[in-house]
């Protein structure tokens, strides 16, 4: 087996506009740079744009549940929920059985936002697929669920550590 050291030793720096986790990462990142642009005009951060989205998802989520959801620290999420209860886009509640749980809602006063910001991101996302027609944009989709389908099983297959458990990894492998 080659070792880590000598695959990235022998990667062609012209490799790496071809490279698979860069591309999804510049594309990514590509993404949230328009949406950037446009949501500014809306007066919103990218964060509490995301945070918007998740709640409107998960309507009535208690506070935590959403902050597992966004894979985000819980006082880093409580923080941006506080700037959108000062613009009075959520309202945090009691839950009635746990008063300890706060759970999470829109306000009415961001419906009309949402409908923009869902239109933005619908034009970010047509830009993004301009001249892929309908069955490549199907394939990709169907690609990227089963990645994702992928990546998710590699977390169930580890210990505490998170150490891999039952088979090698790919890096391990390339060590022997």
């Amino acid at each position: 087996m080659m070792s880590v050291e000598t695959i990235y030793t022998s990667m062609d720096r012209s490799d790496l506009d071809r490279n698979f986790g860069f591309l999804i990462h510049d594309v990514a990142r590509l993404m949230k740079t328009a949406f950037d642009r446009r949501g500014r005009e809306l007066g919103l951060t990218r964060s509490q744009w995301y945070v918007l989205t998740v709640i409107y998802a998960h309507e009535g989520a208690p506070q935590a549940e959403l902050a597992d959801v966004m894979d985000m620290e819980r006082p880093t999420l409580g923080k941006l929920l506080d700037r959108l209860e000062d613009k009075e886009w959520v309202e945090r509640r009691p839950d009635p059985d746990d008063r300890r749980v706060k759970r999470v809602y829109l306000t009415d006063k961001v419906q009309s936002l949402m409908r923009a910001l869902r239109g933005i991101a619908a034009d970010d996302r047509a830009d993004a697929i301009a001249g892929i027609d309908d069955a490549e944009r199907d394939r990709m989709i169907e690609t990227l669920f089963k990645m994702k389908s992928n990546l998710l099983a590699l977390g169930q297959g580890e210990d505490e550590t998170g150490a891999r458990t039952g088979t090698n990894s790919a890096l391990a492998a390339a060590d022997d």
